[in-house]
């Protein structure tokens, strides 16, 4: 999720948590990332989400954030251990990035020589990696232009991307970039709004009850989390990127990089 405003995630966590083990089968350990404060939080945990208490606790927090992401796991590669859990997180030009990945990599360049290595056994960690060194390679220590790194954040994609399925989320608590492969949907709540329901339980909300006219929030997942919205599907191979609740297409070439808070 990537909001104007500091934001409620209890309504959608209600729903998204049940995907770890109850609706869906990614019972392979849970985690959420969200930025409060300045600072990045961190939790994770290798009990399924659906039945985690600890997941029972942060989805009943009334926690409101601008930036958050959040990621239920299907092991794939690497044992069902904390090391494995997503979101994996890593400083960058003086600010931690989250990184949430769906999908499969195979055959993935070694990164034993270069910046940010792995601390578990995942494709998905060592994918934050080469993207990360290929940020970090590219633009050394200061930070581009916004449409300077959208540019690249693309072509890194594309490359790691060949490999595989490389649905993922990437945010630093100010923006958030998703990339399209096999299954991700974005939508943008904003004025005027209506009530959706959960797709994964029975529970429903009024939108128009609860949020100003200045609202606004994006949000990104592998299937839709509710109906009654209009979910649109990310093409495969493309980059979205989520500034204040809202896409932007085109990044201005003389944007300056925006930092968290």
């Amino acid at each position: 999720m990537n909001s104007y405003k500091p934001a409620s995630l209890q309504f959608a966590l209600q729903g998204f948590m049940r995907r770890g083990g109850d609706t869906d089968h990614h019972a392979d350990g849970w985690g959420i990332a969200h930025f409060e404060g300045g600072q990045c939080q961190l939790t994770v945990d290798v009990a399924p989400a659906a039945f985690s208490p600890l997941a029972q606790a942060v989805a009943r927090r009334n926690i409101k954030v601008r930036n958050v992401i959040v990621h239920v796991r299907r092991a794939t590669q690497g044992s069902v251990a904390y090391e494995n859990c997503h979101p994996f997180v890593r400083e960058l030009w003086g600010q931690t990035w989250a990184f949430a990945h769906n999908g499969d990599l195979r055959d993935l360049p070694q990164t034993s020589a270069m910046h940010y290595r792995p601390q578990g056994q995942t494709d998905s960690e060592r994918a934050l990696c080469l993207l990360l060194d290929g940020l970090r390679e590219r633009f050394g220590e200061q930070p581009p232009s916004l449409a300077r790194l959208q540019a690249e954040v693309q072509r890194l994609s594309a490359r790691i991307g060949a490999h595989g399925a490389f649905n993922y989320l990437l945010s630093n608590g100010e923006l958030l970039f998703a990339h399209g492969s096999t299954d991700l949907f974005q939508l943008c709540r904003e004025a005027p709004f209506g009530a959706a329901r959960l797709v994964d339980c029975d529970l429903s909300v009024d939108f128009a009850r609860l949020n100003h006219l200045d609202d606004r929030i994006a949000i990104v997942a592998t299937q839709p989390l509710t109906v009654d919205e209009d979910w649109r599907a990310i093409p495969p191979g493309e980059l979205r990127l989520f500034i204040g609740g809202r896409e932007v297409s085109d990044a201005a070439p003389e944007r300056e990089f925006a930092f968290a808070c």
